[in-house]
């Protein structure tokens, strides 16, 4: 039986799992990273930190497995970027993390060029992509070396292959997302056009091979992250969604092989190109989801995180009036403000840590339930069920929450291990050319399902008064679209 060691580089850890031609998940190792967080939206990462813990968890994945595998998948962080010397595979930087939001100026000073840019790219002009911290890391930290995403330096030393995935090229603004090659246009606004670029390949391709885990194997399989859980929930028909509820939420939707560009403020990217036909997908972000439950931690509001639903518990069954926009690293879709911060709004003296827990997982649910109408937008018609995946999902307090505020069934992948599984499967192609993607990707049976319990009615009158608290976290606040 073949198997495939499956890596899920992520932003609070490193996940290996050995996965078998089934798909199931046979071993299991995970290596925790914590980034650094500091003044003026720095959130970094150590990169021989974020390397050693892909070889560690690799290694004990495949020591607990006991079987051979014929390939190593990776999935990606995205939009985390370094400096990096190619001749030695040396970091010249820290890892500038996706949540880093220091590279606002760099989109600030050529805001001129923002429609051009959505027009080019489905992206959205903002420090989140990973072109603009690419110009920042040039501007800020230095000139020698070259400047990637965090996929393109892993790969490298695992095989010295110089290369990126189409999805994750995708998330750069710097990708033509038509013809999904690097545009020399885009490369010239963020003044790039002289760097060296990786190639950029399909997800399904063998780039190289390497000895890093024991003998050698292939090198198969890259993809970003949350495509790569799009992909093993079985989103292959336009209209299906997802969203992982990572350090922080994201959701997508598959739009097929057309790059339809959002109308409502989303992002468009690729979701995969795999057998040699692109697909797509419209995406929304919640930049702090774990993260914010982390910050919780950290203060004291709960224990840890799986006591998050017995402290709401304690507040009783809803948060008395508190609203929570946890807006830790600034606002994504629709806002898009780099500078809005976080905030808990409707406290009283008798308020305590369950009201402020149940708020901040309602506050989640809430940003989700606005991705979910534009994602309705953009579909021109309504999501009928949202599949859900991630650590974050064991809070049933969380998706009862999202359930009520999107008025849609919520359906639990039965797997935490969406992402590599994702992965997986892209190396399963590479392997087989005879197999199809849903031959790798198979059918699966929600572990649960949560059903919207609150009124429509309600539902509508608490997002009401989450976007007047959502609207007064902003930088500079705009009037509700909503109100006459």
């Amino acid at each position: 039986m073949t198997h495939v060691l499956a890596i899920d580089q992520g932003t609070s850890g490193t996940k290996a799992v050995v996965v078998d031609a089934a798909g199931a998940v046979v071993a299991l190792a995970e290596v925790g990273l914590r980034p650094t967080y500091g003044e003026g939206g720095l959130v970094e990462q150590d990169p021989e930190a974020l390397w050693q813990s892909v070889v560690v968890a690799g290694r004990r994945a495949l020591e607990q497995a006991g079987v051979p595998v014929a390939a190593v998948a990776l999935a990606n962080q995205g939009e985390t970027v370094l400096a990096w010397d190619r001749a030695t595979g040396r970091p010249l930087s820290t890892a500038i993390v996706w949540q880093d939001r220091r590279a606002a100026s760099v989109c600030a000073d050529r805001a001129a060029h923002a429609d051009r840019v959505a027009a080019a790219t489905g992206l959205v002009l903002d420090p989140y992509f990973s072109g603009p911290k690419l110009r920042w890391l040039r501007e800020h930290v230095t000139t020698a070396g070259v400047v990637t995403t965090t996929d393109t330096w892993l790969v490298h030393r695992l095989c010295g292959a110089f290369v990126t995935d189409v999805s994750t090229a995708s998330r750069s603004l710097l990708l033509d997302l038509d013809t999904t090659a690097w545009s020399p246009e885009l490369l010239g606004i963020l003044d790039l056009a002289d760097e060296a670029l990786p190639e950029v390949v399909d997800c399904d391709a063998v780039v190289g091979e390497t000895n890093v885990f024991g003998p050698r194997i292939p090198v198969a399989g890259l993809v970003v992250d949350q495509q790569a859980a799009l992909l093993a929930e079985s989103c292959l028909e336009p209209g299906e969604a997802k969203c992982t509820f990572g350090t922080g939420a994201f959701l997508l939707a598959q739009l097929g092989p057309r790059p339809t560009r959002s109308t409502s403020g989303l992002t468009t990217s690729v979701a995969w190109r795999l057998r040699g036909e692109t697909s797509y997908c419209v995406d929304g972000q919640v930049y702090t989801a774990a993260s914010a439950v982390r910050w919780a931690i950290d203060l004291g509001l709960v224990p840890s995180a799986d006591q998050l639903d017995r402290t709401a518990a304690a507040a009783g069954p809803d948060s008395s009036g508190v609203l929570c926009v946890p807006a830790l690293a600034g606002l994504a879709a629709p806002w898009w403000d780099a500078h809005a911060t976080a905030s808990f709004t409707g406290m009283t003296l008798g308020t305590g840590r369950g009201h402020l827990v149940r708020a901040l997982l309602e506050g989640v649910a809430a940003q989700v339930a606005a991705l979910v109408r534009l994602v309705d937008t953009d579909l021109g018609q309504p999501l009928t069920r949202l599949r859900v995946d991630g650590g974050l999902t064991r809070s049933e307090v969380l998706l009862q929450a999202q359930a009520d505020l999107a008025q849609v069934p919520v359906d639990v992948y039965p797997s935490s291990h969406a992402t590599p599984l994702g992965a997986a499967a892209c190396a399963r192609l590479a392997l087989d050319p005879a197999a199809s993607v849903a031959d790798v990707v198979g059918t699966w049976t929600p572990s649960r399902t949560y059903e919207p319990r609150w009124s429509p009615d309600r539902a509508a009158e608490h997002l009401h008064r989450w976007h007047a608290a959502a609207d007064a976290a902003r930088s500079v606040p705009t009037p509700d679209p909503r109100d006459p």
